[in-house]
């Protein structure tokens, strides 16, 4: 098991995607109220969740398009594995030792007249662009009808749509890695090797319409690993760390990665090192 706390921040460039659509706005980007872009937690663990599948791990939340086990639904996958006559005990111990994404993020069981909560180790918050984002949004037409046309135009009601994507945005992901709760659920030092490796290789096989090859990748992760279980700092002091300046950009000249100067603050990170935070300088794969 793991017996000292991690922290993590991961930045994320967007370039000419919807990295993470609003079904309640036409699928646009989400924002918050002041133009910020944002990408819910809930997308960044289904894509963590996919490349633990991707590297071959067992996983219970698996998406539609996605699934393994020829199973249809939470609860039958659920019921493969136990039954009525099986304790809290040991649905806890078998869910957390079976499946991979339970015991990382935790688990609502609701299922068989069970309310179970299992609580993961791992907690990643919204991210959250930089800088208030610009998206565009372009009208689209099929080549060819869907239905039959019912108008002398030859064009049927179906050809036509929208596409909405963000021209330039880094976004920014923190987490955190609970010792005490990787304690309860068996998350171990490999499960631990096995997120990073899933958060530098966050965008690979995830190519869409919305999200083509390329257009979204994981430019910096920087890794802290605590000195205890309780931690060295405070999550927020770790977040505190990143430095970032505004991009100042020529006329006809895109803006780049490059551009933000991100970095963390030096003489911080060497305080927090003497107290003994161990921190590592990752690139997305």
């Amino acid at each position: 098991m793991i017996n000292k706390k991690v922290d993590f921040i991961a930045l994320v460039e967007v370039s000419n995607a919807n990295p993470n659509g609003d079904p309640l706005a036409g699928n646009m980007p989400r924002t918050d109220a002041n133009g910020y872009g944002l990408i819910s937690d809930v997308a960044i663990k289904r894509k963590i969740r996919n490349r633990m599948q991707d590297m071959g791990y067992p996983i219970f939340v698996q998406s539609r398009d996605r699934i393994e086990d020829d199973v249809k639904s939470l609860q039958a996958r659920f019921e493969k594995e136990f039954n009525s006559k099986d304790t809290d005990e040991t649905i806890t111990k078998g869910s957390n030792e079976k499946w991979l994404d339970v015991r990382s993020f935790g688990q609502v069981i609701t299922f068989l007249k069970k309310s179970i909560g299992i609580r993961g180790p791992i907690s990643i918050s919204i991210a959250k662009s930089l800088l208030p984002i610009t998206s565009t949004t372009m009208q689209i037409t099929r080549s060819t009808n869907g239905m039959e046309a019912k108008n002398d135009s030859g064009r049927s009601s179906d050809t036509m749509g929208t596409k909405h994507f963000v021209d330039h945005a880094v976004y920014v992901i923190y987490g955190s890695v609970n010792a005490y709760f990787a304690e309860k659920t068996g998350f171990s030092d490999e499960d631990l090797a096995v997120v990073k490796e899933c958060l530098l290789t966050l965008f690979e096989n995830d190519a869409s319409s919305a999200r083509p090859e390329g257009s979204m990748a994981i430019r910096d992760v920087f890794w802290f690993t605590h000195g205890s279980k309780l931690g060295t700092v405070s999550s927020a002091k770790i977040r505190d760390l990143l430095q970032w300046q505004e991009p100042q950009v020529e006329v006809n000249r895109l803006v780049s990665y490059s551009d933000y100067h991100i970095q963390l603050d030096q003489e911080k990170v060497a305080e927090y090192e003497a107290q003994g935070l161990t921190v590592e300088y990752l690139s997305g794969k």
